[in-house]
């Protein structure tokens, strides 16, 4: 028996002439939000406010990273400052002994640390195996 299996799955049907429902709706928004500024606060006002909307519209309709629509990195960048970040390590100052100038904690580590003494007959059978 064969199937039929969907091709293409991925992409988004054009709903609007060569638009999308969901880039349609992003420069909607955009150029109505420019419109309300122009309209409220005049023309040089309008235009900074304005144009950095539509802008904003414009590349969340159409510009795309990495194969993936610039919404996802708006809504990467936007979660990335508002949650916690974990940081793991953190630097505690030394403190000094009296009698010299190596660090404490240095001195503990080290002693917990034991490094494998490597001879040359060691070596030379490592190389063998």
């Amino acid at each position: 028996m064969r199937f039929a299996v969907p091709q293409f799955i991925d992409v988004e049907d054009k709903l609007f002439g060569p638009l999308t429902l969901r880039q349609a709706i992003y420069l909607a928004g955009g150029l109505g939000a420019a419109f309300v500024s122009f309209s409220w606060f005049g023309f040089i006002f309008g235009t900074l406010i304005g144009l950095p909307l539509a802008l904003l519209a414009f590349a969340l309709a159409f510009v795309k990273i990495n194969n993936r629509p610039f919404s996802f990195m708006v809504y990467a960048a936007v979660f990335y400052t508002i949650r916690n970040k974990l940081y793991l390590w953190k630097r505690v100052a030394p403190t000094r002994l009296e009698g010299g100038s190596a660090p404490t904690a240095i001195q503990k580590n080290s002693s917990a640390l034991v490094t494998p003494q490597l001879t040359q007959s060691r070596l030379k059978e490592l190389a063998w195996s």
